[in-house]
């Protein structure tokens, strides 16, 4: 729904991959904005859903462990006045806590001022928000008046980051996200959610950065997708992703790819923390 396009657009700079695929944020991940009126530590978490597997349960966790952890909370939502099951539950955890909610809804530039007002309403009757704010994560519309509102919530007190800092995501971690993020946006529906990504090997040389990476999936049948005929598939994503890392590293980057299969990796304890999605957070 635009969490981390949002996010992007805030801190003014690409951190956290984006697709049109639900899920796609697996870890939460820390950005910071710094501004002459303040600073805001942002908290991209996986969004809340119904888990069907262990990843799935770690994500849900994840977000609702954050809860306790902010000073607000930003629930984005699309401009609509169907309220349903999805969008009920996350209701119901927002009813236990007692951090200040901001609803954003997102995507303004789809939609008629007059439908706009309507959704507000919609949303107004369900809960009473300390604020509603609409914006577009596409366009940037609305979004300093998102950043007051948020200023509004936050304590007085000493910056916990220096004005140079962006985010506490290594750039391994973040090498591996974009890999994920162009295999997300080209792969067939069936494949995406079922993939990991494992940086092997990132040596930094005078002129050029070496990356060895693999991507992890599910099915053998799935590695012949990610592959494609004649390895055109794996080419097309690693040619994305390398023109994303260049920018991020802003150097030349050697990047290779490999496949692997480990079969219902997302139910595995073991597997789930070797690809960085810790188990025993509280």
């Amino acid at each position: 729904m635009g969490k981390s396009t949002l996010m992007n657009r805030l801190i003014g700079q690409k951190i956290a991959i984006t697709s049109n695929k639900p899920q796609t944020t697996r870890n939460r991940i820390q950005t910071v904005y710094t501004s002459e009126e303040g600073q805001i530590v942002f908290l991209d978490t996986p969004g809340i859903h119904k888990s069907a597997n262990k990843l799935g349960d770690y994500m849900v966790k994840t977000a609702e462990s954050t809860f306790g952890e902010v000073d607000v909370i930003l629930w984005l939502v699309e401009p609509t006045d169907y309220i349903g099951a999805g969008e009920r539950h996350i209701l119901e955890t927002l009813a236990k806590t007692r951090t200040p909610v901001i609803l954003v809804i997102n995507k303004i530039d789809k939609v008629k001022k007059d439908d706009l007002l309507h959704y507000i309403d919609v949303y107004r009757r369900e809960r009473d928000f300390e604020e509603i704010v609409p914006v577009s994560a596409a366009t940037g519309d609305n979004t300093e008046e998102l950043l007051k509102c948020i200023f509004k919530y936050l304590p007085y007190g000493p910056a916990f980051y220096d004005e140079d800092t962006i985010t506490d995501q290594p750039e391994r971690q973040i090498v591996a996200e974009l890999i994920r993020e162009k295999a997300l946006r080209s792969l067939d529906e069936e494949v995406p959610h079922g993939i990991a990504v494992m940086i092997d090997r990132m040596q930094y040389g005078q002129r050029i950065v070496e990356i060895d990476a693999t991507i992890i999936c599910e099915r053998e049948s799935h590695k012949g997708i990610i592959i494609g005929k004649q390895g055109s598939m794996l080419k097309k994503i690693g040619t994305l992703a390398r023109r994303e890392i260049e920018e991020l590293l802003e150097q030349q980057v050697n990047l290779k790819l490999w496949v692997k299969v480990k079969k219902d990796w997302r139910d595995s304890d073991y597997m789930l923390k070797n690809f960085g999605y810790f188990q025993d957070r509280q």
